[in-house]
């Protein structure tokens, strides 16, 4: 099975990260989530990017706050798919959203909801699911202990509504 990298534009991302490193381990999916910024480490940064295929990596997800700018850079330099996590800094995260999901035409970048870690993850795990069959059962399961979990919260409003 292929890695996901994950990468934050600074350690003061990683309370949203570990959400998404929380849900890589859980569904047991190897990563690697590293440090590193479109503006201080650019190089290293298009470096990485540049030799993720040839390291065994499926997908990149990137966190960044402000300008975020990280996922852009490094949906630049591969043609493996991106995922950017807006993180919550400054305008209730809205300009980390706009920086990362309005990339120009040829440079996408999957982008979820502002510090959306979790289904950056689930985002991930799904395209690795795609030539992966284990994988793909375990979200499958996953989703039927969902559905359970409302059908089952749906009957006990049921049951107080009927009891009023």
């Amino acid at each position: 099975m292929k890695k996901v990298a994950v990468i934050m534009g600074s350690d003061s991302d990683f309370d949203v990260v570990k959400n998404a490193l929380t849900e890589l381990k859980k569904y047991g999916v190897e990563f690697e989530c590293r440090v590193m910024s479109a503006h201080r480490t650019p190089e290293l940064a298009a470096d990485f990017a540049k030799n993720a295929k040839k390291n065994g990596f499926g997908v990149i997800i990137c966190a960044a706050g402000m300008a975020a700018h990280l996922a852009g850079v490094i949906a630049g330099n591969t043609t493996l798919p991106v995922i950017g996590i807006p993180i919550k800094s400054t305008f209730d995260g809205m300009d980390a959203l706009l920086a990362t999901v309005q990339m120009p035409s040829g440079i996408p970048v999957a982008t979820v909801a502002v510090n959306g870690a979790k289904n950056a993850a689930l985002l991930a795990i799904e395209m690795l699911a795609l030539s992966d069959d284990t994988l793909a059962q375990r979200l499958e399961d996953a989703k039927k202990e969902m559905i359970d979990g409302v059908i089952t919260k749906d009957k006990a409003i049921q049951e107080k509504i009927a009891a009023l």
